[in-house]
């Protein structure tokens, strides 16, 4: 008898988080290539054949057992710098992604939770004139006129340019939360908002934070590589975007030299859709009607 019920309990126990996600074709996929890029990231110095900055090399050389992605027109060695920008990439969309996160929960959840009173006017004025401002000039604006560029730069323009369409699904979801039991017998028992928004509310969602999260590192990874082609990233820094910008300026394409251009980019696409492919897996946590049979 004990042995039929603990067969019970075992199959009537949920599947864990991670094995939600795994079980999605798509989403193997994206955290495969996700590991591998995170791996080049961090062993960039041991498979880097040269310095990154190192610019001593002859220009333009065709791929070659030395320098089997050939070299840039400033003379660096294009595989080298391809290795250490999966770095730099990486680090907007984690530090880029979570502080817009952090933005969106706070004012969404807030925003939500204080429906029809004036700290929700307040807030849900400020999130809409964030959404209808142009993100790309602005981001554009913002680092034209910054003194110094660099990582933090791009993770502060980022944050601060695209939490408000996050912050809006938030309020959304808190609103349709906040009446619920175990909420009112939260505020029955005296506790404030804030406790009751982040450790009462705030749990239950999530696989809708996270899901965020992950759509606000890619776009943090893109408008990282896309102000670096406009001429508004670090010349000092390696980055996927800076060597699509050199390789655009020494017109890469026309002389022949297309893997200068074709690697990074290619790489970016690859890095954005594997990122794309492991929130399909996030969204079977909070929609389980979307899992595979």
């Amino acid at each position: 008898m004990s042995d039929t019920t603990a067969t019970a309990a075992r199959v009537a126990k949920p599947p864990a988080w991670y094995q939600i996600i795994w079980s999605n074709g798509k989403a193997r996929v994206g955290l495969i290539l996700l590991a591998l890029f995170v791996i080049m990231a961090l062993a960039a110095p041991l498979i880097s054949p040269y310095d990154p900055q190192d610019g001593s090399f002859e220009q333009l050389l065709q791929p070659s057992l030395a320098h089997p992605m050939g070299t840039t027109s400033q003379g660096y060695d294009i595989l080298s710098q391809f290795v250490h920008g999966a770095k730099l990439s990486l680090l907007v969309g984690l530090l880029g992604g979570g502080f817009a996160t952090v933005l969106a929960v706070v004012i969404g959840l807030i925003s939500g939770y204080a429906e029809g009173t004036v700290v929700d006017h307040v807030l849900s004025f400020v999130t809409n004139l964030a959404l209808v401002v142009p993100i790309l000039p602005l981001m554009m604006v913002i680092v034209a006129y910054s003194e110094s560029r660099g990582l933090w730069l791009m993770v502060f323009v980022v944050g601060v340019t695209s939490w408000a369409g996050a912050a809006r699904s938030k309020r959304a979801q808190i609103i349709s939360l906040r009446s619920r039991e175990f909420v009112t017998a939260a505020r029955f028992s005296g506790e404030k908002t804030l406790p009751i928004v982040f450790r009462e509310i705030m749990p239950n969602m999530t696989s809708l934070i996270v899901s965020g999260f992950i759509g606000a590192a890619t776009g943090a990874i893109a408008a990282e590589a896309g102000l670096s082609f406009l001429g508004f990233g670090d010349p000092q820094t390696v980055s996927w975007g800076q060597m699509l910008a050199f390789a655009q300026q020494a017109g890469a394409l026309v002389q022949g030299f297309w893997i200068w251009l074709v690697v990074p980019g290619l790489a970016l696409a690859v890095l954005i859709t594997a990122l794309t492919f492991v929130n399909f897996g996030v969204d079977l946590i909070s929609n389980p009607h979307l899992r595979e049979k």
